[in-house]
């Protein structure tokens, strides 16, 4: 069996942890790791990002075999459904820039197809109220603390406010 061709995703769509338990399921998925980007601090903690102190955007940072699974599809029948994209710095009950709605791109060819997908979300109907999501190029990683990692894997009955729609 040929090794899968990897490919990295880094995307933001609210408090990390329901984010990373329904993308993790995909097919074509190798890996998850959840932190935070697009902030100024260096090595922010969970502490750091919470009430928009360090700027980071909760975010999970996917490896994925794009034979298996495009970037395309990934933005288009996961991403934009597994979250809310039409709310301005807030998921559910949880609210701050560090719950934005965010697409980090690692290529040119990424951030083009961002925008073709987001355009044509937007344009379908699917959300009443126009997206919000922000298309930014990729910025410095900092994975989070070892007890987000696979949280709701070890803790089954935790806070989530991601399902698919």
């Amino acid at each position: 069996m040929a090794e899968p061709t990897r490919e990295v995703a880094i995307l933001a769509g609210g408090c990390f942890w329901g984010m990373e338990e329904l993308l993790r399921a995909i097919p074509g998925v190798l890996d998850t790791d959840v932190g935070y980007t697009g902030g100024w601090l260096e090595h922010p903690t969970y502490h750091d990002t919470h009430d928009s102190k360090s700027g980071h955007a909760e975010s999970v940072r996917i490896e994925f075999d794009s034979r298996v699974l495009s970037y395309e599809a990934l933005l288009e029948h996961w991403f934009f459904r597994v979250h809310d994209p039409t709310t301005l710095n807030r998921q559910g009950n949880d609210m701050g820039t560090q719950y934005r709605s965010s697409i980090f791109y690692t290529s040119e060819a990424q951030r083009e197809t961002a925008e073709v997908v987001k355009a044509r979300v937007n344009a379908s109907g699917f959300w009443p109220r126009p997206i919000t999501t922000e298309i930014v190029p990729e910025a410095k990683w900092w994975s989070a603390e070892g007890y987000h990692q696979d949280y709701l894997k070890k803790n089954p009955g935790g806070y989530t406010c991601h399902w698919m729609r």
